[in-house]
């Protein structure tokens, strides 16, 4: 896949990746950080895509320690710490650090240059808008869907700042039916932003108040448990593209769900993205932004829209196209959705988007943002 000028993150470019991880560990932890590594690393190896790892120690702080590794392409990666798989071998780790943060890097150049094998390299710097999108995902009980929705559009927000270099941007979300997507917008450091949302009274009140509603349990006391929780509700962003430029008045902010077939989820991700590509390609189109969510088989599109998206469902859907269609009915989940039949061409657009849109909750905007 070859990304356009409007694309700032994508992970559908072929080009090799390197995950570091920096860590700081619990006083005494050292020894069982070290058998939590082995154990890691022995797991990991066996992983597709994965080509090696390197375990480091500071020189200056002997308890502040970086794991980086190295894939074939982010794909794979992303397949992998999406897995129950991943978080059963990360657990040993968990309990040792004081605290962890993860960075994914394309690598762009390198000395001696690409080795043969191992994947490209990423073929041009991209350039960003310093913001950070993130997405979380998770099932409310059947039933509870109203409650749910007063709850998470009643509370009030939390501070915007951060710090001096950090701030949340927006943050919106979505339902449909019992599935519950919230998107934050983050300039500056994002787990910065995370720790800061999660520490804020206003918020720990609404986590609190959804607990009882979740189909999947959580003790937010419990570290382990919440760590849990939030792991498998990630949704990482797989490709981002925007016009650029000035926004314009008209601009309303959608949410599409595609729920994929089993083991179809990036693919799916990957038929969007590359249409979302052509989107902002065209002029007179009326995708401004749009950024692909995914884990395992849930898709999910946010999608910032001039106008009424009905009235070039096409467009907005992302399946414009002679053959499209026909490629999204064989990757997309129908009964998942609600569909009744197949797609069979673009006359179905109507009838997609009315089962793909996601009902908003709340659209929160930081002051000048």
């Amino acid at each position: 896949m070859t990304t356009s000028p409007y694309t700032s993150q994508s992970a559908f470019d072929g080009s090799r990746m390197r995950v570091t991880l920096l860590v700081d560990l619990q006083e005494g932890a050292q020894q069982q950080f070290l058998d939590a590594y082995e154990y890691m690393r022995d797991r990991v190896a066996s992983v597709p895509g994965h080509l090696g790892d390197q375990l480091c120690q500071s020189v200056e702080n002997p308890s502040q320690w970086l794991i980086t590794s190295e894939w074939e392409t982010a794909v794979p990666y992303l397949a992998w710490v999406s897995s129950e798989e991943h978080i059963e071998t990360v657990k040993p780790l968990q309990s040792c650090v004081r605290d962890l943060r993860s960075m994914r890097y394309g690598i762009v150049r390198e000395t001696g240059g690409a080795r043969p094998g191992t994947g490209g390299l990423q073929t041009a710097a991209r350039v960003g808008d310093g913001v950070t999108r993130h997405a979380l995902t998770f099932t409310v009980k059947p039933g509870s869907e109203s409650k749910v929705a007063e709850i998470l559009a009643g509370y009030a927000p939390p501070q915007a700042r951060v710090d001096d270099s950090t701030r949340l941007r927006r943050t919106t979300l979505f339902m449909h039916g019992n599935r519950v997507v919230r998107t934050v917008e983050v300039e500056g450091d994002l787990m910065a932003a995370l720790r800061h949302v999660s520490r804020q009274p206003e918020v720990r009140a609404v986590e609190e108040a959804l607990n009882p509603h979740l189909e999947l349990r959580r003790d937010l006391s419990d570290p382990e448990s919440a760590r849990a929780f939030f792991t498998r509700a990630a949704m990482p962003p797989v490709h981002h593209a925007a016009r650029g430029g000035p926004e314009p008045d008209d601009i309303t902010r959608h949410a599409l769900y595609y729920p994929a077939r089993k083991g179809c989820g990036m693919a799916l991700a990957r038929l969007l993205s590359l249409q979302d590509e052509a989107a902002l390609a065209d002029p007179a189109g009326p995708v401004h932004r749009s950024t692909v969510f995914q884990r395992e088989d849930i898709v999910v599109r946010l999608i910032d829209v001039r106008g009424d998206p009905e009235t070039d469902p096409v467009m907005a859907l992302g399946i414009h196209g002679p053959r499209k269609p026909a490629v999204l009915a064989r990757l997309l989940d129908g009964a998942a959705l609600g569909l009744a039949g197949p797609l069979t061409g673009e006359r179905d657009a109507n009838r997609l988007l009315a089962h793909a849109d996601m009902i908003p909750i709340t659209d929160r905007r930081a002051a000048q943002s």
